[in-house]
């Protein structure tokens, strides 16, 4: 089962969050750069299955000359190479675009004599969180798609078992390929890369292609940061003085009656 991966670099938000000037983008002043979290499941999944079947797994991103780290970074924990489609202004990509994009490069590799059977991505990307390239993805290219998937598993009939969280708890599901899967956390641990994996991955081919003109363009007016809630802290006391303290409190929240 051969796989595409697709991958976005993203500012790496671990800290505290602010937007750029427009309030459509994160401001990435002094921020380091990873892929997302999702991503990072999906590049699991992805090496898991191909490895099950006798596959490959290439990982696919649309961005500036500099993701080509995160491209290696995938390779480096399995991946067997990537494809750069690159742009100077990944902001002006709005996702229809990056759907059509990447469903170009699957159309344009399968005339080659190279298919994907199966195609995965995030849910979303940390940065936008659009959810909504999977979806179009699959629409352009005309393949089954699922979502919100946390574990998948060959089938002896070719398809795929998909595992995914839902409303009512665990959903199954069960596809034919070629299928688009978004992929989201929790379902497997992201394995670390190994000294000869970061070998690998530095000789690795990269096809880099330059990205097309956006169609679509990015709609994103702005973004919205949630309101920080506050807190407070009250000591109550310290040693024993604090004890009847401490019971009015509990009295007064219930866990214990007057």
């Amino acid at each position: 089962m051969n796989i595409l991966v697709c991958i976005k670099r993203v500012p790496d938000i671990a800290g505290s969050v602010t937007l750029d000037d427009t309030g459509a983008g994160i401001d990435e002043a002094g921020l380091g750069h990873t892929m997302s979290s999702h991503e990072e499941c999906a590049v699991e999944l992805a090496i898991g299955t191909a490895a099950a079947t006798g596959g490959t797994v290439t990982v696919l991103t649309v961005g500036p000359a500099e993701a080509v780290e995160q491209l290696r970074a995938a390779v480096a924990v399995g991946a067997n190479d990537g494809i750069l489609i690159e742009t100077a202004d990944p902001a002006a990509f709005g996702p229809e675009d990056i759907a059509q994009v990447i469903g170009d490069v699957v159309r344009d590799r399968a005339e080659s004599g190279q298919t994907f059977d199966l195609v995965l991505l995030g849910d979303d990307a940390a940065d936008t969180g659009d959810f909504q390239v999977g979806i179009r993805l699959a629409y352009d290219l005309g393949y089954p798609v699922l979502s919100n998937i946390q574990t998948l598993s060959p089938t002896d009939s070719g398809g795929i078992e998909a595992r995914g969280i839902g409303p009512a708890g665990t959903e199954i599901f069960t596809v034919d390929l070629p299928a688009v899967i978004a992929v989201h956390e929790g379902g497997v641990d992201p394995r670390y890369p190994s000294i000869t994996g970061r070998m690998k991955a530095k000789r690795a081919p990269i096809a880099e292609y330059d990205a097309p003109e956006p169609s679509a363009g990015n709609p994103r007016i702005r973004l919205e940061l949630p309101e920080v809630k506050q807190s407070s802290v009250t000591v109550l006391g310290e040693g024993p003085e604090a004890a009847p303290a401490l019971v009015d409190v509990l009295e007064e929240i219930g866990v214990i009656r007057p």
